[in-house]
């Protein structure tokens, strides 16, 4: 799936760290390594990814501190097998550079804005993350205190670099450039490794089995059907603790927020104590674009925040987020209506964070990128497109499943064909293809279309999450910049009815060149307030953690499966899976389970409290309000989506089974992504699509 066919090899060279458990020693570490490849203006950066050897850092690049001694690596992917031994001269020579020149001093704050401003912005698993980050050292006897005291080793490494401003560059020499604890790695590709693994899989278990006694063949057999009769076991869960529907909350915690129109943008708003952190977001409603441009969509969003604007350069944009945000992003907004059935959302989602104090800075950034930006550099928005495809081609044997689904829910409805066209397997062969592109005028064109279209005031709501103190001013200055932004507002629809696709679903395999497979099918249902929405969630979770676990993890061996029932289409897949045709079966299995009646009473209580924790999961103080910004989901229709969890029985499952997931008539999308399979592609009512 590589862009270019005869650059796919990676190679990486590590450098074993000092040991872990020197909290201050390894705090130094990371900085010195962030400066050295994170960001646009990183000397590895420049060294590395602007020159287009390859198309993007090595996967394990960076600052590793899990193990009892920390490691660093860099390297390059996507590149010419020849090009080995030019990489790694490269990296000799960024250290050499870097150790005689140092760091901008501009960059070393950024990296401390960065450490103050993580540690003040509130996540919802914080206190998981913070344990993590502890848990490696503490196992080898470091102490936990120490690591989580920040401030104090900010202070003392402004000291030592105060006293030595070559404090970093004899970090760097030390550590890397004179450091004999250096190994390089690489890895080229063969087109015979499929056929070679299993021929020595074949050949091993050959051996093991020619020596094998009849008694040893009987003891594998009875361990195997032992094992198949613990796995049909009911376990006794009445041995542990467990909680009860009746003490979960009846009640939808209310979000907080107000609603105003400034300069004829409508904005939300919601004073929270976010710590000195102001949140920033905005959606711009997509219009109707021709079919050559709206599948770019998704590249104008992951390069807009990315290029130069407003007469500067990608590296100062760059660097001006490093210093004054967390960063600015764009993705693409696709959401079916709550109501209505086939309407859907589609559009462009801004965001943002920032201290407060730094909130002038981070509004004239998104300023600069919707009035002036700049696509006119073709060598940056080459190695954008190659990292982005090789990020997207990558991330497929990672996400397989996801692929799946989305593939399989595509033929029917409106939201899901829109969701595979944006992030499905028809965007991977997309930028694909694009990164193949000896010229990117045409692409250009297409991305300033889509820039004319979305970056303005005609059609943009605009969302502000920040402390009741800071709350006015922040008003004040969100105002002036709704005033700086080009167009008029206009008073249109945010769901508007979406295209119908086919609606009758269809059978897919991506053959590609893994040992294993990722299975999804999906089947359209019905839209959030309708009474069996809440029924078919769920049912979801019930055929997950009752059925499909049992017999396609325990029983198939894949790495996990699962079924949701959630924005418009009923979807079961499978991950990391050997089986194919046999999982399918299992589908249909756990269907015939679910309308037999076949689950018990506790099983369906267990489903329930399942339901409940994932959607009762803490919202931090940044995010409030997000679930009626983006998705128009208020308490109201919360709290009677909540009540109908509650009252869904033994009926409503049966019910819902039978009428959307048994019944033959309805439309059944089905995606496969994997090795070629003859029963695949003998079989009239599959594609095969065969990726490289």
């Amino acid at each position: 799936m590589a862009p270019d066919q005869s650059k796919q090899t990676t190679v990486a060279v590590s450098f074993l760290l000092s040991d872990i458990t020197d909290t201050y020693e390894k705090f130094v570490q990371q900085i010195a390594c962030s400066l050295l490849t994170d960001g646009e203006t990183a000397p590895f950066y420049n060294s590395l990814l602007a020159a287009n050897i390859g198309s993007d850092y090595a996967p394990i690049t960076g600052y590793q501190g899990n193990t009892k001694e920390a490691s660093y690596a860099v390297g390059l992917q996507g590149i010419k097998e020849s090009d080995v031994e030019k990489v790694t001269q490269i990296i000799d020579q960024t250290l050499e550079q870097v150790i005689q020149e140092g760091f901008d001093p501009t960059r070393i704050e950024a990296v401390l804005h960065s450490i103050e401003l993580g540690q003040k912005h509130q996540t919802s698993n914080f206190g998981f993350h913070l344990a993590i980050g502890v848990s490696s050292p503490w196992n080898h006897d470091g102490d936990p205190v120490e690591m989580i005291k920040v401030n104090e080793m900010v202070e003392r490494f402004r000291k030592d670099l105060a006293a030595n401003p070559r404090f970093l560059q004899d970090r760097v020499q030390q550590n890397l450039k004179n450091n004999p604890h250096r190994l390089t790695l690489t890895m080229s590709p063969d087109a015979e490794y499929l056929a070679k693994q299993e021929a020595e899989e074949k050949e091993r278990l050959g051996k093991k089995v020619a020596v094998l006694t009849d008694q040893d063949r009987k003891k594998i057999r009875d361990r195997g059907l032992k094992l198949l009769q613990k796995q049909m076991e009911q376990e006794d869960l009445s041995i542990l603790p467990s909680l009860k529907v009746a003490d979960i909350d009846k009640k939808v915690k209310k979000e907080i927020v107000e609603k105003s129109t400034l300069s004829g943008v409508p904005v939300q708003y919601s004073k929270q104590p976010t710590n000195g952190v102001t949140y920033f977001r905005m959606v711009a409603s997509l219009p109707d674009l021709p079919d050559d441009v709206l599948p770019l969509v998704p590249l104008f969003c992951s390069v807009i925040t990315s290029i130069g604007a407003g007469g500067h350069d990608y590296r100062w944009m760059s660097q001006q987020q490093e210093l004054y945000t967390g960063g600015m992003s764009a993705s693409t907004q696709v959401t079916s209506h709550h109501t209505q059935e086939n309407h859907i959302q589609k559009g462009v989602t801004f965001s943002s964070y920032c201290l407060e104090r730094n909130l002038n800075k981070l509004l004239e950034l998104w300023t600069l990128v919707f009035n002036s930006p700049d696509f006119s550099d073709k060598d940056r928005l080459t190695t954008l497109i190659r990292m982005g495809a090789s990020d997207l081609a990558a991330s497929v044997p990672h996400s397989g499943h996801g692929y799946a689904m989305a593939h399989a829910a595509a033929t029917l409805t409106p939201a899901a064909a829109l969701t595979e066209l944006f992030g499905g397997m028809t965007q991977v062969s997309l930028m694909k293809k694009i990164a193949e592109m000896p010229d990117l005028s045409q692409v250009v064109q297409q991305l300033q279309k889509i820039a004319s279209a979305v970056l303005n005031k005609n059609n943009i709501r605009v969302a502000v999450n920040a402390t009741p103190e800071a709350m006015p001013d922040t008003l004040k200055q969100v105002e002036a910049f709704v005033n700086a932004l080009p167009g008029q507002p206009e008073s249109k629809p945010v769901y508007e009815p979406g295209r119908a696709p086919k609606g009758e679903g269809a059978c897919t395999q991506f053959e590609l060149p893994f040992s294993v497979n990722y299975v999804g099918q999906s089947v359209p249902t019905v839209p959030y307030t309708h009474p069996d929405r809440p029924v078919l969630t769920v049912l979801g979770t019930l055929l997950s953690r009752m059925f499909l676990h049992r017999e396609i993890r325990e029983k198939g061996g894949a790495y996990g499966s699962g079924a949701t029932g959630g924005d418009g289409v009923f979807t079961f897949f499978s991950y990391r899976d050997p089986q194919s045709t046999q999982t399918l079966k299992v589908f249909e299995d756990s269907v015939q389970w679910a309308v037999g009646n076949s689950f018990t009473d506790e099983e369906l209580e267990q489903a329930k409290i399942s339901v409940f924790q994932a959607i009762d999961k803490p919202v931090t103080p940044g995010s409030q309000g997000m679930r009626l910004f983006m998705d128009d989901l208020g308490d109201d229709l919360r709290q009677a989506y909540r009540d109908s969890l509650f009252a869904v029985s033994r009926d409503d499952i049966v019910r819902v089974a039978k009428t959307y997931l048994q019944d033959s008539s309805r439309p059944k999308g089905t995606c496969c992504l994997g090795p070629a399979n003859p029963a695949f592609q003998g079989d009239s009512q599959w594609s095969v699509v065969k990726e490289q």
